[in-house]
């Protein structure tokens, strides 16, 4: 069985914060990335700030390397971003996290071994820890406000490596709406402005017009079936008895439908 990773690792150098730590690992198990390196924490490892805020990624806390330095961290990868908000005057190639996961799924494709360096919380990676990697990733993120947070920083490249990956598909899609047939539409536009017109709703110069404009409010946005009765039951709940009276409810429920399509849904 291959061990050949499937992902980059990422590594924080000098992480100053466990609660840092612990949300990168969330973020990290939300997009994907399996590996985490750590490069000589403040604070020492293992760190219980950082499982108090990891909100269930603790495996990735507990299967973090440690190391002294940078070099040593990245001494058996292929290929190596260092994440900076800043220009360093360095000649290096410079992409964005979309140009440097597709770069990274052509490594890792090719037997290659990636990682992805973050900086310290107050003040990032330094120019010598920058020149041990093959290029600079960066953000497009407001120039007046460049600095992002080590777990957001984290979370951007996992989105972006999870979304290449799984062709940006989202998790659920929209519940299937049955669209009501016409015979349906039309029958409640008749019980509706029957109801009204018995109750002195219309003027009578302006029947047609307010008919019509109903009308089209309604089938503006396409009714389903649910929707359709729904509307039904809440219509004859209003016109047809007293404010909480027993024939006018057991109507509503009728007409709305007790289904599993009946009600609100979260």
């Amino acid at each position: 069985m291959s061990t050949q990773p499937s992902a980059p690792v990422v590594i924080l150098v000098e992480p100053q914060m466990g609660e840092n730590i612990g949300m990168a690992a969330r973020a990290m198990a939300n997009f994907a990335l399996p590996e985490m390196r750590l490069v000589a924490p403040r604070d020492g490892w293992p760190n219980p700030a950082a499982t108090a805020t990891a909100a269930g990624a603790t495996h990735l806390l507990e299967g973090a390397q440690v190391f002294p330095d940078v070099r040593a961290a990245i001494a058996d990868l292929t290929l190596v971003y260092a994440t900076t908000a800043r220009e360093r005057g360095q000649m290096k190639r410079v992409v964005g996290p979309r140009e440097a996961v597709a770069e990274t799924r052509s490594a890792i494709g090719g037997d290659g071994r990636v990682g992805i360096l973050f900086g310290r919380e107050r003040e990032g990676l330094w120019n010598d820890e920058i020149a041990l990697a093959d290029a600079i990733l960066t953000f497009p993120v407001n120039p007046a406000f460049p600095s992002l947070n080590l777990a957001q920083a984290v979370l951007l490249v996992g989105y972006e490596w999870f979304a290449q990956g799984a062709g940006e598909a989202l998790p659920f899609a929209e519940v299937e709406r049955v669209p009501a047939p016409r015979e349906m539409v039309v029958s409640f536009f008749d019980f509706l402005e029957a109801e009204l017109e018995a109750r002195g709703f219309y003027p009578p110069e302006k029947k047609t017009t307010m008919t019509r404009n109903m009308r089209d409010m309604f089938l503006r946005r396409g009714l389903s079936e649910q929707e359709v009765r729904t509307f039904r039951g809440v219509a004859a709940t209003l016109m047809r008895g007293p404010r909480g009276g027993a024939p006018a409810a057991a109507e509503a429920s009728d007409d709305a439908g007790t289904g599993p399509d009946a009600g609100a849904r979260t």
